[in-house]
């Protein structure tokens, strides 16, 4: 959980690591290069365990924080901060003069068996060995159990085109997207934003974002002809990279869905828009257009086998001055979504209270209004808003305050997760195109980290960052307490997390202490 700056003296060394069967277990070495000019070097590991090894590169952090925020940030002025992980070059890793830089060793913990492995890493230069360190990780004899709840990172496939240069729907670009998704599932990431139609989610009003709509739609008269090859081809796609959840794309604009999305369709042989800012998302033309929809899009969940694990969206990040349009938006569907899971992120509970909600996706520091009475089905969510107090994952926070999340998740009950950003690589409201590699914060809007958490490599494959592998091994910790659970009950577990709050929560000292009591009691039971 460590982030080690350049100039900072790393946090304490642990002496050894502890995890379930197939979790995901990651560790760093830090180390200073005391020679007077920039060097390379070599990196040797020794152990039975697969171990990667990866450098922890800085990135631009232009906007690193809100002017509003507590005290709880490593740093808060601009500047150059680790987080991206990236494979060693064909140099090897960076001696930089002076420096502190950090290694990423992950191990591979997936079929191996139980047990004490010791671990030895060094580093080697044009004078023999720099330096060696050596660790010991303990494998439980215990699977980790799948994650049980949704937690979806929304995807932009819209901006992978725009960055990668490949054409919508081109071969290259489904590689792409494959690649993407993958790397997603992979760290716990297991419900997928699917663009029926473009998502209407950070677009200046009157803009529009380049088209990725999944729906071949054709008018004729006052009906309409719906295709699903495309949303076949991503949902099969995202299945078999190992998603379990399909989040449709919102049906109404954001912030109060006023209007509707840009959809597209071809009438006369001629493909138009045939939707957009313009419309009236109450009016009777679309709610129409959208039933119609809805009908012929749920056999094709039934045939996918897909429609208990498919959620609705109507609008996002409604606030009370958008009561009207939202209820006007959703009576229009309400008969067609019916026996359906939707959800919607929101900070006002009205929405839950009169109806309009099913299952509310709360900003995690507005939860205390659904915790009285609370819904059956109570998910979390957090973005820039959430700058005081509160889990996060911005660069310039501590790793334990992304990875806490877990355990919160986990002792509140939450029904799920949701963050806006796995790859918005846009300014603020899709104004243009950024290059993540040097603008992390969405054009100095958004604080860094906040609008993606994966870099978008060379070869069309993602390139992971520090906040990624924090964030599964947030999820990681969410399915150890359940695996304790299983062994020693709720009420074991809620002890050993004390009273915590998504307001008041342990630093890493105090994250890692539950985890290996968590560990602890898990071994006692097994034995």
């Amino acid at each position: 959980m460590c982030k080690v700056f350049p100039t900072g003296e790393p946090g304490p060394a642990l002496s050894e690591l502890c995890a379930l069967i197939g979790e995901s277990l990651s560790f760093q070495l830090a180390y200073r290069w005391e020679g007077e000019y920039r060097a390379w070097g070599r990196v040797e590991v020794e152990s039975e365990l697969p171990v990667g090894v990866r450098t922890v590169e800085l990135v631009p952090c232009e906007y690193p924080c809100h002017p509003w925020r507590d005290e709880g940030y490593l740093r808060t002025e601009p500047g150059l901060y680790p987080d991206l992980l990236r494979e060693p070059g064909q140099f090897g890793i960076p001696l930089v003069a002076d420096q502190w830089r950090s290694l990423w060793l992950e191990v591979g913990t997936g079929g191996i068996k139980a047990g004490e492995y010791p671990v030895k890493v060094r580093i080697t230069g044009e004078d023999g060995v720099l330096c060696e360190e050596s660790t010991t990780v303990q494998i439980l004899d215990m699977e980790l159990p799948k994650l049980p709840i949704p937690h979806t990172e929304w995807f932009h496939s819209d901006c992978l085109a725009d960055y990668y240069g490949a054409e919508v729907f081109s071969e290259r670009w489904w590689e792409i997207v494959g690649n993407f998704v993958e790397t997603a599932a992979k760290r716990r990431c297991n419900m997928l934003l699917t663009p029926v139609f473009t998502p209407p989610l950070d677009t200046a009003v009157g803009g529009e974002r380049r088209t990725v709509q999944l729906i071949d739609v054709e008018v004729s008269g006052g009906s309409y002809r719906f295709g699903f090859d495309k949303f076949r081809r991503w949902v099969k796609l995202a299945l078999e990279r190992g998603i379990e959840y399909i989040e449709i794309s919102h049906l109404f604009s954001q912030w109060g869905a006023k209007a509707a999305p840009k959809v597209m369709g071809v009438e006369n042989g001629v493909e138009r828009q045939l939707f957009g800012w313009d419309t009236d998302a109450g009016g009777e033309e679309y709610g129409s257009f959208l039933r119609q929809f809805l009908q012929e899009l749920k056999p094709v969940l039934e045939e996918l086998g897909i429609s208990g694990r498919t959620y609705f969206h109507i609008s996002d990040e409604p606030t009370a001055e958008h009561m009207d349009s939202y209820r006007r938006a959703y009576e229009a569907v309400r008969e067609e979504l019916l026996g359906y899971n939707s959800m919607d992120a929101l900070s006002e509970r009205v929405y839950y209270d009169q109806g309009l909600v099913q299952q509310p996706v709360c900003a995690v520091d507005h939860l205390d209004k659904f915790l009285s009475d609370r819904p059956e089905k109570l998910w979390g969510y957090y973005c820039t808003g959430q700058a005081v107090d509160v889990p996060n994952r911005f660069i310039v926070q501590p790793g334990s305050r992304t990875r806490i999340l877990g355990a919160l998740l986990y002792k509140y009950s939450l029904a799920g997760f949701l963050q806006w950003g796995y790859n918005f690589y846009n300014s603020q409201l899709s104004l243009f195109p950024i290059d993540p590699y040097r603008v992390t914060d969405a054009g100095c809007a958004f604080p860094s980290g906040d609008p993606f958490i994966v870099y978008p490599g060379a070869d069309g494959r993602p390139e992971e960052s520090q906040r990624l592998a924090l964030m599964d091994e947030a999820m990681c910790d969410y399915c150890a307490l359940m695996a304790l659970e299983g062994l020693a009950g709720r009420e074991r577990v809620m002890e050993i997390l004390g009273d915590m709050t998504f307001k008041s929560y342990p630093d890493e000292a105090g994250l890692l202490d539950i985890r290996r009591r968590v560990n602890e009691e898990i071994k006692a039971s097994i034995k």
